[in-house]
């Protein structure tokens, strides 16, 4: 049965792959309006993570946001599939890092870094141009499909523009045996933590909210500098990235203050543009009471790196 799914994802890959980015965007706005107004796909967990996250706005604010935010979440559901078909070229016509010259002086110094970002604006398409921008080697942590065929299509698919991607569980190894090759971890941080125990607690959007430990951890222990990843959506299928130095040196830092800089930019961020965010995941179905027991992570569709 997995083998049929493999071919199943094959044939919707190869529909895509001779498409038209025209073409591609009315799939999207077809897409769109099954998906709002038919299937109503987690209307209910959107509406609610955006009244919640934003008291100060009123309704009409808050349906236009919701509108918004399930036509970008169809065009980057289609722009997904398109990415493992499209060339160098256009990955550099659509995907542009804006300061490149920010990392120069630690890969001078074969210092390895780490690069932290939400779930906002187009990820897949990022973690393609990672290997094409950095002179780093890119590494990426996902986690890993049940189907294995998929699994190791989208691997190879990462590796020929040079990201490596390791599995989530293999985080710490993965720091351990890239120890002396300068590397840029790409980290998405914005998930709902496996384990509370280890989770850190934050403000954020208006809520308590319970955050990955990883990224500290492994920025502290390593003393790598750490770098929040500023993607922009400059127009439908055109994508601008910076890097922000968000602490030069992880090992003067007090507990849980990496954490909360990075969640502090990232509101920063998706207040500016709420639209753009996954609110679809449910983000805050955890509080403190739940502390102390480990928790199985939401597993979103569109995960990625």
């Amino acid at each position: 049965m997995n083998r049929f799914y493999y071919y199943l994802f094959l044939f919707f890959l190869l529909l895509f792959r001779n498409t038209s980015f025209w073409f591609l965007y009315r799939v999207s706005d077809i897409f769109y309006l099954f998906l709002l107004h038919v299937v109503k796909y987690r209307k209910k967990v959107v509406v609610t993570n955006l009244r919640e996250s934003f008291p100060e706005k009123p309704a009409e604010e808050i349906e236009r946001i919701t509108r918004a935010f399930y036509k970008h979440l169809c065009d980057i559901s289609v722009e997904a599939v398109k990415a493992f078909s499209l060339s160098k070229k256009a990955i550099l016509k659509r995907y542009i890092l804006l300061n490149p010259e920010i990392l120069e002086p630690y890969f001078k110094k074969k210092q390895t870094v780490i690069a932290v970002l939400g779930h906002y604006n187009n990820w897949e398409w990022g973690s393609l141009a990672a290997g094409i921008f950095f002179k780093h080697k890119p590494v990426g942590f996902y986690k890993p499909l049940s189907n294995l065929y998929i699994d190791d299509y989208i691997q190879k698919t990462r590796a020929k523009e040079g990201m490596l991607l390791e599995s989530v569980s293999r985080t710490s190894q993965t720091f351990r045996r890239l120890k002396k090759t300068p590397s840029i971890f790409i980290m998405v941080a914005d998930q709902s933590p496996m384990n509370l125990k280890l989770a850190y607690w934050v403000p954020f959007l208006n809520h308590d909210t319970a955050v990955l430990h990883g990224t500290e951890k492994h920025a502290i222990q390593n003393n790598y500098p750490v770098f929040f990843a500023d993607v922009q959506k400059v127009k439908r299928g055109h994508y601008s990235a910076s890097m922000e130095l968000l602490v030069a040196d992880p090992s003067v830092t007090k507990q849980g203050e990496i954490t909360l800089k990075f969640m502090q930019r990232l509101e920063q961020q998706i207040r500016a543009r709420p639209e753009y965010w996954l609110w679809s995941h449910r983000r805050w179905k955890h509080s403190r009471k739940d502390e102390g027991r480990g928790t199985k992570e939401e597993e979103s569709p569109l995960q990625g790196i």
